[in-house]
């Protein structure tokens, strides 16, 4: 059953919790969302405050994909820039399916739903991200039409010793 995506969701508890335990469990899985597992709520919970004020200064927008329970499944941020000259495009941060749902086609969902949402933004003509290499992830955002715009080499540390390139990968939405 594909999972049910909402733009712009009222914040409550429930919705904060549950993007929470899904920051958590997808960090744990090894998923390259910012942090390295073991993941402690407390430093996701630091960083989701952050999206959340975003979002409450009209920064950042939420999408949100539910499972058939209404749990929350998915995420990913878009945020608008504020620079004058780069109002055109929007930052899609922090895409997250839950472990549990991988290879169900929710990814693929979750990024369309994602591009339909910024078509509807009054000016915007495309989506930047960035993904960490050596996870295979920019295939995944290639095959959802996405293009590598830019590396920079060994620019995450992962680990001592494990350094990945930043990619940045653009979709044109028309």
């Amino acid at each position: 059953m594909p999972l049910t995506f909402t733009l712009d969701p009222p914040v409550d508890t429930a919705l904060r919790d549950g993007i929470l335990t899904l920051w958590v469990d997808v960090s744990d899985a090894d998923g390259a969302v910012g942090f390295v597992p073991p993941v402690n709520p407390d430093d996701v919970r630091a960083e989701l405050v952050r999206h959340l004020v975003s979002m409450a200064e009209g920064r950042t927008r939420l999408l949100v994909g539910r499972d058939e329970q209404g749990a929350v499944a998915a995420t990913a941020f878009l945020t608008y820039n504020t620079h004058q000259l780069m109002r055109h495009w929007v930052w899609l941060y922090t895409v997250m399916v839950h472990p549990r749902h991988q290879g169900n086609g929710y990814g693929r969902g979750l990024m369309h739903a994602a591009a339909d949402a910024a078509r509807g933004f009054d000016g915007i003509e495309a989506i930047r991200l960035t993904c960490r290499g050596g996870t295979g992830v920019d295939d995944f955002y290639a095959s959802c039409g996405y293009k590598e715009v830019g590396r920079v080499p060994d620019a995450i540390r992962v680990a001592p010793g494990d350094d990945r390139d930043d990619i940045t990968m653009l979709l044109p939405l028309y």
